[in-house]
């Protein structure tokens, strides 16, 4: 069965284009590494309608998202627990990700 590390986070609306960069070369560091999936995706609906009912997505509420941000939720998959551990090390090492943080 495959590790799931899956997150949610309040990103400004003004940074989206500069995120989205970073989210691409943090996509690649970590296919690099081992893992199976990188997928960050922007929340953008966050309430829908169903039989005369509002329904409002808890994510805004778990990424404690302000005023002008909007939600990433995002996951990462792989083989397993072992392989999370051994990526996210080397992961952390990668300097593509250091030099842009």
């Amino acid at each position: 069965m495959p590790y799931v590390d899956g997150f949610v986070l309040p990103v400004p609306k003004k940074n989206l284009a500069r995120y989205r960069r970073v989210a691409r070369v943090a996509g690649k560091v970590w296919r690099d590494h081992g893992a199976l999936e990188y997928v960050e995706a922007v929340a953008d609906q966050l309430t829908s309608k169903h039989e005369g009912k509002t329904f409002t997505s808890l994510f805004p509420k778990l990424a404690r998202a302000k005023p002008g941000e909007v939600v990433v939720f995002a996951w990462i998959t792989y083989k397993s627990k072992a392989d999370q551990k051994r990526i996210m090390k080397k992961v952390m090492e990668d300097p593509r990700l250091s030099k842009m943080m």
